[in-house]
């Protein structure tokens, strides 16, 4: 019979001794799950840091938080390595909606999926032909309680550790060093496997392989309804908690069948969450500090001494245990001095917001939902293209906080990785860790603000009214009014409200702004005009003082995203104009400018020859002036043009913009036309 399938003691031992299964402590497996995937070097707010690929696989994956995840990965391997951490508990904390429960939930989902491959399962024993003893009634087999790893057996064979270890290098041919690593996960069998099998050693006169007759290896079941491998517990109210949620209790229908009352086999501990994890799993507190005193030194016992204690009976566990808590209630809980202990065997890490506009977008697709949308009439929904942005760059600037050294607008660009004219990361970095020192957590850099679950609900408001149903779309500049009013229905604090609406103000002009190139683009009936303009500024100013420029002002450069050669006509009085709208006068200051640009081309287009200069919000704005006017006399006659179309020629222009936005810019009937009327008011105007 293969190994694989045959399920005694022997052949287990056989198969990890070969490697094709493993026995390993809970932190080890996480370890090994996280560290085995592929690792990239990225930066985050001016500093470097890790991103573990594990954390960005499937549709709805983790975005961002990466110094948490890098936070809990060494904590993990630190925990594997044998180090202080295997004693303590991993806390996140945080405002609420921020991707707490979801970053542990998300963890869970992939140990699981982890410990399905072959060979990572976790395995257990159980004792059969227990009638044969005649001391436990009906009950002929009994499963190991807490899922101990029949290598924890295989250690406690014998009376003493010493006979045990010279066993398994005997009969197993087992080197000492692969011994004594066995034994470095040594721990004793609970209460009741130690019991169960002591009267086996009785029965059999201590027999070593008659013994062995009464063990048989089981899977241990990955079901995530059970609680199995990945358990959550939620923390509940006053009255219907108790340790017996956690640790189990005494069984009245055990004690129906077992004789002997000191079996601490009539312990059920099944009945709690821990012992359900306890052989290598994740064990998850829901808002940790919201439960009863006694309840959290339960988990201090069970956290330090990584054992479920019943009336003087230890079962020792192998856990990894996670909690997440509110700020509110952490704080409460810190303020009761003599709560100490429990904090000081905690690993506490602040979850902050995200505070990337670029990957919050991936987070707002998520609160808008992949399904395709429908009115209550039944009607097929359409997005507004500029509807992400809006809500994204909205959301992310109430979770910024105020700095003199930078205007909200520099921090929001540079927290992305985008250019802040002459603003650096290092001048972000200096803010954030000034922040940081704040010892009031709420003031931290990305702390505060409103989070996905606001979102959820701007996108849910937007969902239920009318003027959305009706024109069967959702419309971008709706999402201003619904923030607005999810900020005045929810947020409690008077000083956030203010700050977060004076947001709103500015992430209004940001998509004024957009609306400008939209337009730009949608009147040069081309998705990508006004991105090939910029362009064309910068390559002029990088040309304008080439050595090989002729007479005829020709230019010939190398396109960094097709590696072939172009020539450009360098154009002075458009590099002129784009100076002056840029507010740039005197020859020093546009010397000056560009300059900071060329530095930039330098250092972006080596990493990124995609890079196009568009998050560069004043140029983009000035290069937009400067051709609506050139090309229709301004902004303003382009206004009138679509706002009086008394005239043909006014109303085939505006035709034939609605034409491009519905066909080439992803519009449909409805915001279009609401965009331009947008255009063609002054409101939000920086």
């Amino acid at each position: 019979m293969p190994a694989q399938t045959n399920n005694t003691l022997y052949n287990h031992i056989t198969s990890v001794k070969k490697g094709d299964r493993v026995f390993e402590n809970a932190f080890q497996c996480v370890s090994r799950m996280i560290l085995d995937r592929d690792i990239e070097k990225v930066v985050v707010n001016g500093k470097t840091t890790f991103d573990f690929k594990i954390f960005r696989d499937g549709k709805k994956h983790i975005i961002g938080m990466y110094d948490e995840i890098n936070s809990f990965v060494s904590f993990v391997k630190d925990a594997a390595q044998g180090g202080s951490s295997k004693e303590m508990a991993y806390v996140l904390v945080g405002e609420p909606g921020n991707g707490k429960t979801f970053l542990v939930e998300y963890l869970c989902g992939m140990y699981r999926d982890f410990l399905a491959l072959p060979g990572n399962r976790k395995y257990t024993f159980r004792f059969k032909n227990l009638d044969k003893l005649g001391r436990y009634g009906h009950i002929t087999a009994i499963e190991s309680q807490t899922y101990e790893d029949p290598m924890v057996l295989a250690m406690n064979l014998f009376e003493t550790k010493d006979e045990s270890m010279k066993y398994l290098a005997r009969k197993y041919r087992a080197s000492t060093k692969l011994v004594e690593e066995w034994y470095d996960n040594y721990r004793p069998l609970g209460a009741c496997s130690a019991y169960i099998w002591n009267e086996i050693r009785d029965y059999t006169d201590g027999k070593i392989d008659d013994m062995l007759e009464f063990i048989e290896i089981v899977p241990v079941p990955l079901i995530e309804s059970l609680g199995t491998v990945t358990g959550k517990y939620p923390a509940k109210d006053k009255i219907t908690s108790s340790a017996v949620d956690l640790l189990g209790e005494e069984s009245i229908q055990r004690l129906l069948h077992i004789s002997d009352t000191n079996n601490p086999y009539r312990f059920d501990l099944r009945r709690g969450a821990l012992a359900r994890v306890a052989g290598g799993g994740i064990h998850f507190s829901d808002e940790i500090y919201k439960n009863k005193k006694d309840l959290v030194q339960v988990y201090l016992g069970v956290i330090q001494n990584r054992s479920i204690e019943i009336d003087g009976y230890k079962w020792p566990i192998d856990t990894l245990i996670i909690a997440t808590s509110n700020n509110a209630e952490f704080n409460r809980f810190l303020a009761e001095k003599e709560e100490a202990p429990i904090i000081d065997r905690c690993r506490i890490c602040y979850v902050s917001h995200n505070t990337n506009y670029k990957l919050q977008k991936e987070l707002t697709a998520y609160a808008i939902g992949n399904e395709s949308k429908t009115t209550l009439t039944g009607d097929v929904m359409h997005q507004d293209p500029n509807l992400n942005y809006a809500a994204s760059a909205a959301v992310v600037l109430t979770r910024l906080p105020r700095s003199e050294k930078l205007t909200p607008i520099e921090t929001m660009k540079l927290a992305s990785g985008e250019v802040a004219g002459e603003k650096s990361l290092k001048t972000l970095s200096e803010v954030i860790d000034t922040l940081n020192q704040d010892h009031d957590i709420t003031k931290r850099f990305g702390q505060k603000g409103l989070g996905q679950r606001n979102l959820g609900r701007t996108m849910q408001l937007m969902l239920e009214s009318s003027e959305t149903n009706e024109g069967k779309c959702m419309f971008a500049y709706d999402v201003f009014t619904a923030l607005e009013r999810i900020i005045l229905d929810y947020v409690s604090e008077a000083n956030d409200r203010t700050k977060f609406l004076a947001d709103l103000k500015i992430a209004r002009g940001l998509y004024r702004e957009r609306i400008l190139t939209e337009m730009f683009n949608a009147y040069m009936d081309e998705p990508l005009a006004i991105r090939k303009d910029v362009l064309n500024y910068v390559n002029m100013i990088i040309g304008i003082d080439a050595e090989n420029l002729g007479a005829d002002k020709m230019w010939k450069y190398k396109n960094p995203q097709t590696g072939e050669l172009q020539a450009i006509k360098i154009d002075e009085r458009y590099i002129d104009s784009v100076e002056d709208r840029l507010g740039l006068k005197t020859r020093e200051q546009k010397d000056s400018f560009r300059t900071s640009i060329r530095k930039v081309y330098g250092q972006k287009i080596s990493v990124d020859p995609n890079y196009d200069f568009m998050d560069n919000l004043e140029l983009v704005k000035a290069v937009t002036d400067v051709r609506l006017k050139s090309d229709i006399a301004g902004a303003g006659s382009l206004i009138g043009a679509l706002a009086n179309r008394t005239n043909e020629e006014n109303q085939k222009l505006y035709d034939r913009m609605i034409d491009t936005m519905l066909n080439k810019l992803g519009y449909c009937a409805t915001c279009a036309q609401k965009t331009i009327e947008y255009f063609c008011t002054q409101v939000d105007e920086n």
